[in-house]
C-alpha cells in the first residue's frame, strides 16, 4: 500500500524558512517522479517542485523559483522541500505526490500539510 506523510508544516513570519518532509512507503522514491503541490484559500492547486526519478533532476514554478529547493534521500525513502524567504503568498496546504514516469498526473497523494506565512 502507498502512503506519503508530511511533515513540517506551521506558522511563520514573512521572511522566514521552513522544511517540509515527506516519508514514502510502497514506492521506492528514486524510481518514480515525486513533487510538491500546494493550494491557497480559494485558489487552484499549483504544482512547484518536481523530481525527476533515477537522476532525480528537480524544476520549479516561478512562483518559488530561487526560494524553495526540492530533494530526496533515498536511503530514507523521503522526500523533502526547503522553503526559504516565505512570503504571505506562499499560504497554502502542501502535498507530497508521486507518480510513475508514463503517467502524466499524480497518482499518490499524501494527506497535506498547512503552511501560514505572516507578513
Amino acid at each position: 500500500q502507498v502512503r506519503l506523510v508530511e511533515s513540517g508544516g506551521g506558522s511563520v513570519q514573512a521572511g522566514g524558512s521552513l522544511r517540509l518532509s515527506c516519508a514514502v512507503s510502497g514506492l521506492v522514491v528514486s524510481s518514480v517522479v515525486t513533487g510538491w503541490i500546494r493550494q491557497a484559500p480559494g485558489k487552484e492547486r499549483e504544482e512547484i517542485a518536481t523530481i525527476t526519478e533515477h537522476t532525480g533532476s528537480t524544476s520549479y514554478a516561478d512562483s518559488v523559483k530561487g526560494r524553495f529547493t526540492a530533494s530526496r534521500d533515498s536511503a530514507k525513502n523521503t522526500v523533502y522541500l526547503q522553503m526559504n524567504n516565505l512570503k504571505p503568498e506562499d499560504t497554502a496546504i502542501y502535498y507530497c505526490v508521486a507518480r510513475p514516469s508514463f503517467r502524466p498526473d499524480f497518482s499518490s497523494w499524501g494527506q497535506g500539510t498547512r503552511v501560514t506565512v505572516s507578513s
